[in-house]
């Protein structure tokens, strides 16, 4: 079966605001690039070549003009859809459903910017019977993210942004997800934010009992804050120095 690539770019980026006022947020340059490049280059590195942007805003026509059909990155056909408005990141997945149905997916955030690779854990997963894989990584300020609480080596579970973190394991927002993914998009109940969460749709899995994980190698980074912003342009630019690129 073969395996697909979503990368989620809607969203109005408000906390980046004003830099965001006339452009969306995945726009933004990190050091030499848009911060699209970087999630695309990750899937394309991994292997994953059949691509779906998810866009939203104002600006969603700019994708379409900066990236066309993905020449740069060596393919020959990008597709696009558009989220309306602010429905989150699983509602952004939900829209992927024409495209993705039947298949096993690779989902990545848009503002996500990782130093190695994830093709390991991508070939891991094309031989898993089923289920889903999420990529944890150590952080100093697990209370931002989606945090893992672990046991025997195993996921118990995953609390959104908690006050008092049970790991300091971030789930990054790289997601290894089965063709069921869209059954469980579509059962989930918005959360008090008004949003379909993805860490719900990870815990379904992780309560079916068909939820793996891996360790990513290298620095990660999301990039929605200015200050993650400003760490990805200084995390990329000093990986670029050292390879005297």
């Amino acid at each position: 079966m073969s395996m697909k690539g979503v990368v989620l770019a809607g969203g109005t980026g408000s906390r980046l605001f004003p830099l965001t006022k006339i452009t969306n947020k995945h726009l933004l340059p990190v050091y030499d690039k848009p911060m699209i490049y970087y999630p695309i280059q990750t899937l394309v590195d991994a292997g994953i070549e059949d691509i779906l942007i998810v866009t939203g805003g104002r600006n969603a026509g700019d994708f379409l003009r900066l990236l066309a059909n993905g020449k740069e990155f060596g393919l020959t056909h990008l597709d696009y859809t558009y989220q309306e408005g602010e429905g989150g990141i699983a509602e952004a997945l939900g829209l992927a459903h024409h495209f993705g149905a039947g298949h096993r997916l690779c989902v990545i955030l848009g503002d996500n910017i990782i130093q190695g690779s994830i093709r390991e854990a991508v070939e891991a997963f094309r031989k898993q019977p089923a289920g889903a894989k999420i990529l944890l990584k150590e952080v100093e300020d697990a209370e931002r993210f989606g945090v893992a609480e672990m046991a025997d080596g195993k996921i118990l579970g995953i609390e959104e942004k908690p006050k008092n973190p049970k790991s300091n394991l971030a789930v990054t927002g790289i997601y290894l997800y089965d063709e069921t993914v869209f059954d469980k998009v579509q059962q989930l109940k918005r959360s008090d934010r008004g949003e379909l969460e993805i860490t719900d749709v990870n815990n379904a899995y992780i309560a079916e009992g068909s939820m793996t994980f891996a360790q990513l190698d290298g620095w990660w980074t999301d990039a929605g804050t200015f200050e993650s912003l400003l760490r990805a342009n200084n995390l990329v630019a000093d990986t670029q120095k050292s390879k005297g690129e």
